[in-house]
Protein backbone atom coordinates (compact mmCIF):
# COMPACT_ATOMS: atom_id res chain seq x y z
CA UNK A 1 0.00 0.00 0.00
CA UNK A 2 1.36 3.05 -0.90
CA UNK A 3 1.16 6.54 1.24
CA UNK A 4 0.30 9.47 0.00
CA UNK A 5 3.09 11.98 -0.20
CA UNK A 6 3.55 14.72 2.50
CA UNK A 7 1.67 17.83 1.53
CA UNK A 8 4.04 21.05 2.61
CA UNK A 9 1.82 24.02 4.07
CA UNK A 10 2.33 25.71 1.31
CA UNK A 11 0.49 23.11 -0.74
CA UNK A 12 -2.41 22.84 1.34
CA UNK A 13 -3.04 26.96 1.22
CA UNK A 14 -2.65 26.83 -2.40
CA UNK A 15 -5.42 23.75 -2.92
CA UNK A 16 -7.83 25.55 0.14
CA UNK A 17 -7.49 29.16 -2.04
CA UNK A 18 -7.92 26.67 -5.48
CA UNK A 19 -11.16 25.40 -3.72
CA UNK A 20 -12.74 28.41 -2.10
CA UNK A 21 -12.14 30.40 -5.79
CA UNK A 22 -14.23 26.98 -7.67
CA UNK A 23 -17.18 27.94 -5.30
CA UNK A 24 -17.32 31.43 -6.41
CA UNK A 25 -16.70 30.71 -10.46
CA UNK A 26 -20.62 30.99 -11.24
CA UNK A 27 -20.90 34.03 -9.59
CA UNK A 28 -18.44 36.09 -11.00
CA UNK A 29 -19.23 34.73 -14.09
CA UNK A 30 -22.67 35.97 -13.73
CA UNK A 31 -21.01 39.86 -12.60
CA UNK A 32 -18.98 39.69 -15.88
CA UNK A 33 -22.61 39.00 -17.93
CA UNK A 34 -24.18 41.64 -16.41
CA UNK A 35 -21.37 43.68 -16.93
CA UNK A 36 -21.29 42.86 -20.35
CA UNK A 37 -24.97 43.53 -20.95
CA UNK A 38 -24.26 46.79 -19.06
CA UNK A 39 -21.55 47.82 -21.86
CA UNK A 40 -24.36 46.85 -24.68
CA UNK A 41 -26.73 48.91 -22.51
CA UNK A 42 -24.29 51.86 -22.58
CA UNK A 43 -23.37 51.74 -26.79
CA UNK A 44 -27.66 51.53 -27.01
CA UNK A 45 -27.85 54.34 -24.63
CA UNK A 46 -25.56 56.43 -26.63
CA UNK A 47 -27.84 56.60 -29.77
CA UNK A 48 -31.10 57.62 -27.92
CA UNK A 49 -31.26 60.97 -27.22
CA UNK A 50 -32.46 62.32 -23.86
CA UNK A 51 -33.70 65.86 -24.58
CA UNK A 52 -30.32 67.67 -23.74
CA UNK A 53 -26.66 66.82 -23.43
CA UNK A 54 -26.88 67.32 -20.14
CA UNK A 55 -29.62 64.13 -19.46
CA UNK A 56 -27.38 62.03 -21.65
CA UNK A 57 -24.41 62.60 -19.75
CA UNK A 58 -26.60 62.07 -16.71
CA UNK A 59 -27.39 58.71 -17.58
CA UNK A 60 -24.19 57.40 -18.60
CA UNK A 61 -22.71 58.34 -15.39
CA UNK A 62 -25.59 56.66 -13.70
CA UNK A 63 -24.37 53.42 -15.92
CA UNK A 64 -20.83 54.16 -15.31
CA UNK A 65 -21.33 54.94 -11.34
CA UNK A 66 -23.03 50.98 -11.25
CA UNK A 67 -20.78 49.19 -13.40
CA UNK A 68 -17.91 50.53 -11.02
CA UNK A 69 -19.80 49.65 -7.97
CA UNK A 70 -20.58 46.21 -9.13
CA UNK A 71 -16.65 45.76 -9.82
CA UNK A 72 -15.62 47.11 -6.78
CA UNK A 73 -18.31 44.99 -4.68
CA UNK A 74 -17.62 41.54 -6.27
CA UNK A 75 -14.01 41.77 -8.14
CA UNK A 76 -12.25 44.13 -5.53
CA UNK A 77 -13.69 41.56 -2.77
CA UNK A 78 -15.56 44.52 -1.06
CA UNK A 79 -18.58 42.65 -0.15
CA UNK A 80 -16.03 40.67 2.46
CA UNK A 81 -14.57 43.73 4.43
CA UNK A 82 -15.27 45.55 7.35
CA UNK A 83 -16.90 48.48 8.43
CA UNK A 84 -13.60 50.61 8.26
CA UNK A 85 -13.28 50.03 4.57
CA UNK A 86 -17.32 51.05 4.16
CA UNK A 87 -16.50 54.62 5.78
CA UNK A 88 -13.61 55.35 3.47
CA UNK A 89 -15.84 53.88 0.60
CA UNK A 90 -18.63 56.37 1.65
CA UNK A 91 -16.19 59.39 2.27
CA UNK A 92 -15.15 59.02 -1.24
CA UNK A 93 -18.30 58.62 -2.77
CA UNK A 94 -19.41 61.80 -1.29
CA UNK A 95 -16.22 63.31 -2.24
CA UNK A 96 -17.21 61.90 -5.73
CA UNK A 97 -20.94 63.38 -5.39
CA UNK A 98 -19.17 66.70 -4.54
CA UNK A 99 -17.05 66.81 -8.10
CA UNK A 100 -20.22 66.37 -9.74
CA UNK A 101 -22.34 68.40 -8.21
CA UNK A 102 -19.60 71.42 -9.28
CA UNK A 103 -19.75 70.06 -12.23
CA UNK A 104 -23.56 70.72 -12.32
CA UNK A 105 -23.48 73.91 -11.06
CA UNK A 106 -20.39 75.11 -13.68
CA UNK A 107 -22.97 74.42 -16.11
CA UNK A 108 -25.17 76.70 -15.33
CA UNK A 109 -22.66 79.47 -14.10
CA UNK A 110 -24.08 82.92 -16.15
CA UNK A 111 -20.64 83.84 -15.90
CA UNK A 112 -19.58 81.49 -18.55
CA UNK A 113 -22.36 81.54 -21.00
Amino acid sequence: MNNPPDISPAQHETEQYAHDVSKHVRGYLIVGGTLIFCTALTVFLSYVNFGSQKANVSVAMLLAAFKAGLVAYIFMHLSAEKKLIYRVLLFTGIFVFALFWLTYLAWYDPISH
